[in-house]
């Protein structure tokens, strides 16, 4: 099986080859650069598995590296914040990163992050689907709204819809059962593969971009206990 191949962007040098050298321990294959606009370059020549973002960087920063990136990919993208806290995780959210990493970070968490997002997408390159994703199988519709659960495809009134893995399983989630509050535990849970509590601003966001390619009454909030995809 081939390598899992990593672009890892950092400006710090002890950080950058400290990470590069436990990520190839663990068997991936690593490709490290130090500035946003070396990071564009090795991402358009290299086409990464996945792409391990540090929010603050020279030349381009972070949360612009990844909105290139998503402007011309789908592949996952993990981003590292040094505050947990920081308007910068949301921004990196917002701008399509799967998910994110607060730095200081441990090698053995980073690892099992970058594994968990690469099962939720289901390949270790290219595929955008996954074969255990949940619903029925078949054309999900709910009003001008269809889910192909099969071709992880959707269309609305007709046109498709183009979402990232992430979106697409977060979708399957809420269309597998209509009308049911789903926590945003249980989804941290089920889409980002999380065995412990994670940060729900995670799911906060994702629900927003979802909302803004399927409509925004189609995914109801309802407060104190979560989201529900309405029937």
């Amino acid at each position: 099986m081939a390598e899992t191949h990593v672009l890892f962007v950092e400006d710090d040098d002890v950080i950058r080859e400290a990470t590069q050298l436990a990520l190839e321990r663990d068997g991936f294959a690593v490709t490290a650069m130090p500035d946003g606009l070396a990071g564009l370059e090795a991402f358009r020549a290299n086409k990464p598995d996945i792409a391990l973002l540090d929010v603050m960087l020279p030349g381009l920063d972070g949360v612009s590296l990844c909105r290139r990136i998503r402007d011309e990919s789908t592949v996952p993208v993990i981003m590292l914040s040094a505050r947990a806290d920081s308007i910068d995780v949301v921004l990196g959210l917002e701008a399509g990163a799967d998910d994110y990493v607060t730095k200081p970070f441990d090698g053995a968490v980073l690892v099992a992050r970058i594994r968990a997002v690469l099962r939720r997408f289901g390949h270790a390159g290219g595929v955008t689907g996954d074969t255990d994703a949940p619903g029925e199988r078949g054309v999900l519709t709910f009003g001008d709204l269809e889910v192909d659960t099969e071709g992880m495809e959707v269309r609305r009134d007709g046109r498709p819809v183009g979402l990232t893995p992430t979106e697409m399983r977060l979708l399957l989630e809420f269309s597998s059962a209509p009308g049911t509050v789903l926590s945003r535990d249980k989804l941290l849970e089920r889409v980002w593969d999380y065995g412990w509590g994670g940060d729900t601003r995670v799911v906060d966001v994702h629900v927003q971009r979802l909302r803004t390619k399927i409509g925004q009454d189609r995914i109801e909030t309802v407060r104190g206990f979560g989201y529900k995809l309405k029937a």
